[in-house]
């Protein structure tokens, strides 16, 4: 049996040569232009091979609007914004030259008074878009300046190792007093108007977001491709922004998103306590309003609360599926 298997390799062995050498016999009778062909060079096809059809923001853009949910949630949050300059023209009443009309106190809503009117018997509709209005635009504006310091303060409190225990300080020091304390203080000592009120958010509430994005800069600090960029004298504010910014975008799209309805909701807390300003209407102001007379006259809170609760689940929902699609881990 093993004779027969030796014979057998031997045969194809001995065939295999053969093959070669006749190969070898018919390349050597070959001619130089016969054996190699010179390829031409393309700019074209060049290009073809070295670009990439791959785009993030494409790429961002594509995986969101996947998500059916989010995006009608966000284009009922447009047309809601949208319709609040469109409700100012089409109502009856302007907001800024409302009456007081006792007589008409707690009129349900009709013909006259699309949502009925207040204690004080002022069309109810012109405060309620009015009221939607600023709080959006408040609500947004105070959003990216917590976010935008926040970030700020996290990358270099994150990055910077000397200012680590500066910061962690100063974090200690500020979180540890109750963020109403210093709204209380700054409304009763400075003012009660919306831009001192933005400012004081601001002021304090970058908190969260230095510390969410201060434990991420820890993890991508002393990678292989910092290291490098260290080594070769590349610049604090290059490294934070080329190097680890992009891999805290979705953390940061969402912080952002979640921020806002949170700020609505701590607008309306202020103005429930009575620290803000009165005489402009926002949401805050209509249901701190409507808590002494919501159980006879439902409609004077039920409208606002809407409002605030379609901005909030709008947001979360389009703030988690924007977050997911800037994730790189979910491209393709």
């Amino acid at each position: 049996m093993n004779g027969e298997i030796e014979m057998n390799v031997h045969k194809k062995t001995k065939h295999i040569e053969t093959v070669r050498a006749a190969d070898a016999d018919t390349i050597a009778h070959l001619s130089e232009k016969e054996l190699f062909e010179y390829a031409e060079f393309r700019a074209q096809d060049a290009e073809r091979t070295g670009y990439s059809q791959y785009s993030y923001w494409k790429s961002v853009w594509h995986n969101f609007f996947r998500k059916k949910a989010a995006v009608v949630m966000l284009c009922v949050f447009a047309l809601l914004f949208v319709f609040t300059f469109i409700a100012a023209m089409i109502g009856k009443y302007n907001v800024h030259s409302l009456r007081i009309d006792n007589a008409l106190a707690f009129t349900s809503p009709d013909s006259q008074f699309w949502f009925g009117t207040d204690n004080l018997g002022r069309d109810y509709w012109s405060q309620v878009w009015y009221a939607t209005r600023t709080s959006i635009i408040l609500a947004v504006s105070v959003s990216f300046g917590q976010i935008f310091l926040g970030v700020i303060i996290g990358l270099v409190w994150g990055y910077v190792r000397k200012l680590d225990r500066f910061f962690t300080e100063l974090y200690n020091l500020i979180d540890n007093i109750p963020t109403i304390i210093y709204m209380t203080l700054i409304a009763l000592m400075v003012g009660k108007s919306y831009m001192i009120i933005a400012l004081g958010i601001i002021a304090f509430g970058w908190l969260a977001t230095a510390r969410n994005v201060r434990n991420l800069v820890f993890m991508y600090r002393d990678r292989e491709y910092n290291l490098a960029s260290r080594c070769l004298g590349t610049g604090l504010w290059r490294i934070l922004t080329k190097n680890i910014l992009p891999y805290l975008v979705s953390v940061i799209i969402l912080r952002l998103a979640l921020a806002i309805p949170s700020t609505i909701a701590y607008e309306t807390t202020l103005a429930y306590l009575g620290l803000m300003d009165i005489s402009t209407p926002s949401l805050g102001i209509l249901l701190r309003n409507a808590r002494s007379f919501f159980l006879d006259y439902p409609y004077l809170l039920i409208i606002p609360a809407s409002i605030v609760s379609v901005i909030t689940i709008t947001f979360y929902l389009a703030g988690n599926a924007l977050s997911d699609a800037c994730d790189p881990r979910n491209h393709v």
